[in-house]
């Protein structure tokens, strides 16, 4: 928000006022949570097609090293991420978490290397936290936030044809792949990459040159534009956190099941052990397992289970295990998903817990994630 307590706007907010978004607060933010088909059908375009969503709420960041040189500078961001940035080659982009002294997540991010320097896109709720935290800790270095462009999301099986129209190269691109390219006049950084589980892409684009974009690619029969609530449910099918929610200081990588982001550089025996906050515990729990997990939730019947329902090892709620961080309908898989956190012990795929929800103790069973199978274009 401003200092006088008004909503924020994107650079694309008269977009989505022209095409009947209804428009709600989110991190500070006035954004759109659906178009006139709703929230249903948006999820299920992007599924089947293609779907165009604003993300510029988002912080764009750039870290360089004073002395220019990328190495320089992703050596002193692994001081703060349990991840291999100086392995990470140019052009490509990693996934990866800002950790506290305790092991806890202070927030998720995707860090490119764009050859002389990094490219970091935190989340709009912990925007300023990061930079400050970036500002404070990255010695060596200048930590730049790009207020001036605007960030796009094009998901959905149709992004590549979408997208190619207005440049062909970007059909070439891999999972992860980060490249410059030209779209409707503007000099953009494409990502091969997004939050649904569909193969798309995610554009940062100059401020002033966004809605012509946006504009070009709405043109295209494939595309529609695409709210939050359709991105939560998308998101939530394809097994993927949500700061704030599913992690944050008070969950660990380990425990939240983000293992697979940890490289075998920066675990015990590799090149570069350890040297980020937290890594006693989080090195120790790699070692020796954790108490809780995040796991996938499938509740029985059709009504969702939504986030802070208690979760328990009975149909009596006598014992209490765990809670639910995240739940709604899942449209692709035609019913109610959720996760949350349960003891190791209860983890499995397969094991029965039970949700509270309005007074009645209802079966969920552990499912293994992601709900969908992702279409990466690896």
């Amino acid at each position: 928000m401003t200092d006088t307590g008004q909503l924020l706007t994107t650079p694309l907010h008269s977009l989505h006022l022209s095409l009947g978004a209804r428009m709600v607060p989110f991190a500070g933010y006035d954004m759109p949570v659906q178009y006139a088909a709703g929230v249903l059908k948006e999820h299920l375009h992007t599924r089947t097609r293609a779907g165009l969503f604003d993300v510029s709420h988002m912080g764009q960041v750039i870290v360089k090293a004073d002395s220019g040189a990328y190495a320089d500078a992703a050596a002193a961001l692994e001081k703060l991420v349990p991840v291999d940035i100086l392995g990470l080659k140019e052009g490509r982009q990693r996934y990866g978490f800002f950790t506290d002294e305790n092991g806890g997540i202070l927030d998720d991010l995707m860090i490119t290397n764009r050859g002389d320097h990094l490219l970091v896109v935190v989340n709009a709720a912990c925007k300023a936290a990061d930079l400050a935290h970036m500002q404070a800790h990255l010695a060596g270095c200048s930590v730049t936030l790009l207020d001036d462009r605007a960030l796009i999301a094009l998901q959905g099986p149709a992004a590549e044809t979408v997208l190619a129209t207005l440049a062909p190269e970007v059909a070439a691109m891999k999972f992860m792949d980060v490249r410059d390219v030209a779209l409707a006049g503007a000099a953009c950084i494409v990502s091969r990459s997004g939050y649904s589980g569909e193969d798309g892409y995610e554009v940062s684009v100059p401020a002033a040159k966004a809605e012509k974009l946006a504009r070009a690619l709405l043109a295209h029969e494939a595309c529609e534009a695409i709210g939050l609530g359709a991105r939560d449910s998308l998101r939530l099918e394809a097994g993927l956190c949500l700061y704030g929610n599913d992690i944050d200081t008070t969950t660990s990588p380990i425990e939240a099941s983000l293992d697979w982001a940890i490289q075998k550089a920066r675990k015990a025996g590799g090149e570069r052990e350890g040297g980020f906050p937290g890594a006693d515990r989080i090195l120790g729990q790699l070692a020796n397992g954790t108490e809780r997990r995040r796991v996938g939730l499938k509740p029985e019947g059709k009504a969702p289970v939504r986030a802070h329902a208690k979760l328990f090892a009975d149909a009596d709620g006598a014992k209490e295990i765990g809670e639910v961080t995240s739940g709604t309908f899942g449209p692709s898989v035609e019913g109610p998903v959720a996760m949350g956190y349960v003891p190791t012990a209860f983890a499995s795929a397969g094991t029965q817990v039970f949700a509270e929800v309005r007074g009645k103790y209802l079966p969920v069973t552990v499912a293994a994630l992601p709900f969908i199978t992702p279409t990466y274009k690896r």
